[in-house]
């Protein structure tokens, strides 16, 4: 199976395109991630979008806004709202992790590998198999 995250952006206007996924494929989304950090000693969010792997092809998407929306928890945000929206619609709930930021990987595929470990190792993602 490969799992791959794909970056749609920081969560500014490409956040609406972020719900759209899980909206029109809302049959094959599996998870709705928060994953928070703290970057430079700001509090943000990144959030992801989980889908089922396809079949054939054994291809898992990972959607991802990345580190560009205020920590709900820090901040109060209309873009993490209608996040919350789209889980109520999916009846889904959202799984908040704490994690590193990106800018401690000297590149973003290190940061996402980093990551798919992390959710593979709580049973957030299927194992390789």
């Amino acid at each position: 199976m490969i799992q791959r995250f794909i970056e749609i952006g920081q969560g500014y206007s490409d956040i609406y395109e972020l719900l759209e996924v899980g909206r029109n494929q809302k049959h094959r989304v599996a998870r709705l991630l928060a994953m928070h950090t703290t970057i430079n000693d700001k509090k943000v969010t990144s959030l992801v979008i989980v889908m089922e792997p396809t079949d054939p092809g054994k291809f898992q998407p990972l959607y991802i806004c990345r580190e560009g929306i205020p920590n709900p928890h820090a901040t109060k945000n209309k873009r993490y709202e209608l996040f919350v929206n789209l889980a109520e619609e999916l009846d889904r709930p959202i799984i908040e992790i704490e994690v590193k930021p990106s800018v401690l990987f000297a590149e973003s595929e290190l940061y996402y590998q980093h990551l798919i470990g992390i959710l593979r190792m709580n049973r957030y993602l299927p194992p390789l198999g």
